[in-house]
């Protein structure tokens, strides 16, 4: 999954309901662009450079893993959805909606379209005022100073009024925060590191990731999985226990709830599938008694996928000793899963169908299922 970038986006309206306009912008930022971190006030200020009603003006920070391109593509398709029409003049003019890219991280760009950082931001007290509110100590790649110093040398002196109305956070809709720890399973490459990373960047969630990655049975296991199937599952039982154990006890008081990708019970599921009945029966007995007084996820929710996608994700993600993984072996994986889940009594689940989605690509993927994962939140 490649890294994400912060933005920070200048939001205006002087036409028609202008609170209605700043919050479709920011409703359709989240859905097109990404998460939205932070929200500025909103500040009434005067028409500048040309005769018009007050405008409204707000500044957001967004986690957005488009391009500075591509970003501005979407800005402008926003824009044009909420009814801004083309210039009908060369100067300013009154508009319902104006969105400007202020910074792109901490990138220097400029071409006959698009310049980054905002090549006017150390002018305009409607943009220094909101970008403060959420932005302190950032300094400006060029002239080297804090918004607050650009504020305080800004030669603006237009008004600027805060108003008592506050945008609203897309984001809050979701009831995540409502559960203490939520577990994303899966079968090999369904991808729920990716989903379970992505909720706790976007919910503020502390992360939970299965350590496995150093396991030196691994590789051997998927050589001669006969010979090391017993000590493979035995040592993901020790190290399971043992990182759960650890993770769920340690509170994080700055995260609002605990996003994994893996629930305890995969041992089951898998040594099942790797062990012969009589190592199995063994496995079984071992893995109550270690098991017993772990915690239960709130949520279960589990990633379905079908084979041939998973193969896909399995060979674009390179690791050699996944290589030879067989449909055959994901196939009794997702049998021993669904057979696992639709015997639970205990376990809150919520199975998810993604072989025909693509939510790390694609954002309105991932919000559809946040949206799944969201109505079972508030069902429950």
């Amino acid at each position: 999954m490649k890294p994400s970038k912060l933005v920070y986006i200048a939001l205006g309206s002087n036409k028609g309901n202008k609170l209605q306009y700043l919050q479709s912008a920011v409703d359709a930022i989240f859905e097109t662009v990404g998460a939205v971190k932070k929200l500025s006030k909103v500040y009434k200020t005067p028409a500048l450079g040309f005769e018009g009603d007050d405008f409204y003006n707000a500044c957001i920070k967004v986690e957005t893993y488009l391009s500075s391109k591509k970003l501005l593509k979407a800005l402008q398709a926003i824009e044009k959805k909420l009814g801004r029409s083309e210039k009908t003049s060369k100067g300013y003019e009154s508009r319902e909606i104006d969105l400007d890219i202020i910074f792109y991280e901490d990138e220097v760009f400029d071409d006959k379209n698009l310049t980054i950082p905002h090549p006017e931001i150390q002018n305009r007290k409607f943009v220094l005022q909101p970008l403060l509110d959420i932005l302190k100590d950032f300094e400006h790649p060029i002239l080297k100073k804090t918004i607050e110093a650009l504020l305080d040398e800004c030669e603006d002196d237009s008004v600027i009024e805060p108003i008592n109305i506050w945008l609203k956070n897309p984001r809050k809709s979701y009831a995540f925060k409502d559960y203490n720890y939520i577990a994303i399973e899966g079968n090999i490459g369904a991808g729920k590191t990716s989903l379970a990373k992505k909720i706790a960047q976007d919910f503020n969630a502390k992360l939970i990731l299965e350590r496995f990655a150093d396991n030196a049975f691994l590789p051997k296991f998927y050589k001669e999985p006969e010979r090391y199937a017993f000590t493979l599952e035995m040592s993901f039982l020790a190290d399971r226990y043992q990182q759960i154990s650890d993770d769920l006890s340690q509170l994080d008081l700055f995260k609002d709830f605990m996003v994994s990708d893996y629930d305890v019970n995969k041992s089951l599921i898998f040594s099942k599938v790797t062990l012969p009945e009589d190592e199995f029966r063994l496995y079984r007995k071992l893995f109550y008694q270690v098991y017993k007084d772990i915690a239960k996820p709130d949520l279960y929710v589990y990633l379905y996928q079908n084979t041939e996608r998973l193969q896909e994700n399995i060979k674009k993600r390179g690791r050699k000793y996944e290589s030879d993984i067989q449909d055959e072996y994901l196939e009794k994986l997702n049998s021993g899963y669904l057979e696992f889940l639709k015997s639970q009594t205990e376990l809150n689940v919520k199975i998810i169908d993604i072989s025909d989605r693509d939510f790390v690509e694609n954002r309105e993927d991932y919000l559809w299922i946040l949206n799944e994962i969201n109505d079972e939140v508030q069902s429950s």
